[in-house]
């Protein structure tokens, strides 16, 4: 279970912050966040549904970083936001993450999805890292789909699949999306991180 100790450093708010949690549904380059935000605007307009926190974890080996959390008391609706520096003043990227199921989705990709899911949004198979390895699970070829393009904006995204059945994990440093036995195993998407131009 990742650290959550939340610093709760709460940037002072004008009164016209939003004290509702930001809408969910599709993941953009421009919303709820955009390459220009910064951990300031972010507390000005989300008010108490946005806090920072040292403890973000980038989902290889024990390596985190500062960001903030929209949402960080509803899993299913959290998005952790880092930043181009500790200066925090221009978002680099927003991952969703340890939760089973979201709020959110990335062209179409929600946590939880299958892989016949991502393929066929895809539009074709891909491949995926081997599993059990430091970043394992991680999509590292869309195989020219869909998916492996920018985004409107300039932004794109980036997957990793884990939590299969408890055996029968396939093998291999480079795993087909349509392998039968991936499929069998039946890992779902655990981590969705959109990443934002750096100009």
């Amino acid at each position: 279970m990742r650290r959550t100790s939340l610093l709760l450093m709460l940037l002072a708010a004008p009164a016209w912050a939003q004290t509702a949690p930001p809408a969910d549904g599709p993941i953009t380059c421009t919303s709820p966040v955009s390459v220009t935000d910064s951990a300031k605007s972010l507390m000005q307009r989300y008010g108490q549904e946005a806090v920072t926190d040292d403890q973000l974890f980038t989902g290889v080996e024990d390596i985190t970083y500062q960001g903030v959390v929209l949402s960080p008391k509803a899993p299913d609706r959290c998005i952790e936001i880092g930043f181009a520096d500790e200066t925090m003043q221009r978002v680099s990227r927003l991952t969703l993450i340890d939760s089973k199921t979201s709020h959110w989705n990335v062209a179409g990709v929600t946590l939880g999805s299958t892989l016949a899911e991502v393929q066929k949004i895809n539009g074709r198979p891909f491949l995926i890292r081997e599993f059990f390895t430091d970043g394992g699970g991680f999509v590292v070829d869309w195989r020219g789909g869909a998916l492996g393009r920018l985004l409107p904006g300039g932004c794109w995204i980036a997957v990793r699949f884990g939590k299969g059945r408890e055996m029968g994990a396939p093998e291999g440093d480079r795993i087909s999306s349509g392998d039968a036995r991936a499929r069998k195993w039946a890992p779902v998407v655990e981590q969705i991180v959109v990443h934002f131009p750096e100009k």
